[in-house]
């Protein structure tokens, strides 16, 4: 009996000795998601319930910036955790350098199933996926996963036959030459019509799907990192008829100082937004719950965010590639494992840190020449200070933000300085008023 306690008690020491699992690392990431788009916005009705559970499960940021808002060189910045002079992608006329390493192969290397699945982008001037999806993940550090084209990188390479994936499933149900001449006849934000598409067929309902498949097929035996990157809600404003029932009822504000459409065009331009963006948070919804279902929620750490924002009209401007605030800001939440609940913060941080963060919980060291910051001490309460300043570029602008005052060079015939507190629309330059805060500010350029 004496010998049986002490195998009894051997083995309870093991197991109570054995490390505990690295958790899982979910990224969840739309395409062209502006900053005030999110729950709690009085000023912007919509309909956010899962990305608001994820802000009760964790930490909201409130003042952050993409490295670049630009599709490639965002998630170039991203993947390396570099700032924008450093990425090697400095505009989506080129491919990443495959010298470059990435947060992704890290992970790899210290023992995680990587996966990604969507607008993966790293290979924008080569508009080639390969029509499972596969040609660059293993290069980029995936072990799995289905790399697809954006929305119009999809139709200008793919119209006659497919380059990708997505495209290809179109093909396939026939669906595709109907998709084209949509697109055909969306020259314009304005175009806010239904798209052709069945539900099942739209993109981001499929990203969402191979995203459920891929964590289905997840080893059980490693901890998993998964990046789904939704194409919408990019331009253009296509969105399914059923998305539509609930998008023409509700009214938004005009955009800051816009002249280009009158107010019934702008506001059916925002239901259409809205509505993509109600389509996505209902996809992440889908996703939480797989993870959820297999088990692993406790042990993952989910992050919400965007590769860069969209104008909507403001300025007269839509897209991204500028550095106001509506395209070079972006949302961010972190839920999960020992992140404060229902906190919110005003810590400076840039996207780049989400690799760094990931890296630190995952215990894998940090990349070589990475300019990103772990935002673990903030999101576990130790500090409410991250970074001084943000930083972000694009050819030839370049901007830094404290956390009030912004500066821009390089952008139109002259600097400017804008104070976000009492200016969150930037329209009034203050470069010749304030010239001893302009100044201060120029010198953290980089």
């Amino acid at each position: 009996m004496a010998s049986r306690r002490s195998f009894l008690s051997a083995a309870a020491a093991s197991i109570a000795a054995a490390p505990p699992r690295k958790p899982n690392l979910l990224l969840l990431l739309p395409d062209q998601w502006r900053p005030d788009w999110m729950p709690g916005n009085a000023r912007i009705p919509v309909n956010l319930p899962n990305i608001a559970a994820l802000a009760a499960r964790g930490t909201r940021f409130h003042k952050v910036l993409c490295a670049s808002p630009l599709c490639a060189p965002s998630r170039a910045c991203l993947a390396t955790g570099r700032e924008y002079r450093n990425c090697g992608v400095a505009s989506n006329a080129h491919d990443f350098p495959l010298t470059q390493k990435t947060y992704y192969q890290a992970l790899q290397a210290a023992g995680y199933h990587t996966m990604a699945c969507g607008k993966i982008d790293l290979h924008k001037k080569t508009l080639d996926w390969g029509l499972d999806g596969q040609r660059l993940l293993q290069d980029w550090g995936f072990s799995s996963g289905i790399d697809n084209a954006g929305k119009g990188d999809a139709v200008r390479s793919g119209a006659e036959s497919p380059k990708d994936p997505y495209m290809r499933l179109l093909h396939g149900r026939n669906l595709a030459a109907a998709h084209v001449e949509d697109f055909k006849k969306r020259r314009s934000y304005s175009a806010t019509h239904t798209t052709p598409l069945p539900d099942d067929a739209y993109c981001d309902n499929w990203i969402a799907q191979n995203a459920k498949t891929l964590l289905k097929n997840a080893p059980r035996d490693k901890p998993w990192h998964l990046a789904v990157n939704f194409t919408g809600p990019h331009n253009p404003m296509d969105i399914t008829a059923s998305m539509e029932r609930n998008a023409r009822a509700r009214q938004y504000p005009q955009p800051n100082q816009s002249t280009e459409f009158n107010t019934e065009a702008h506001g059916k331009i925002r239901q259409n937004y809205t509505a993509m963006c109600e389509n996505i948070d209902t996809r992440i919804g889908e996703i939480v719950e797989t993870v959820r279902q297999r088990g692993e929620l406790d042990n993952t750490l989910i992050v919400f965010s965007s590769d860069h924002g969209e104008m909507l009209g403001d300025h007269n401007r839509w897209g991204k590639h500028v550095p106001y605030q509506a395209s070079a800001g972006i949302p961010l939440i972190i839920a999960g494992l020992d992140v404060e609940k229902n906190k919110t913060t005003n810590a400076l941080t840039s996207l780049i840190d989400i690799g760094a963060t990931f890296l630190d919980y995952a215990g894998a060291g940090t990349l070589p020449e990475m300019e990103a910051k772990s935002l673990r001490p903030v999101l576990t309460g130790k500090t409410g200070h991250h970074r001084t300043h943000l930083h972000s570029a694009l050819e030839e602008w370049r901007l830094v933000w404290d956390g009030r005052h912004k500066f821009i060079e390089g952008f139109g015939n002259e600097s400017m300085l804008f104070d976000l507190h009492n200016d969150p629309f930037e329209n009034q330059n203050l470069v010749t008023i304030e010239k001893q805060t302009a100044n201060r500010l120029r010198k953290r350029l980089i």
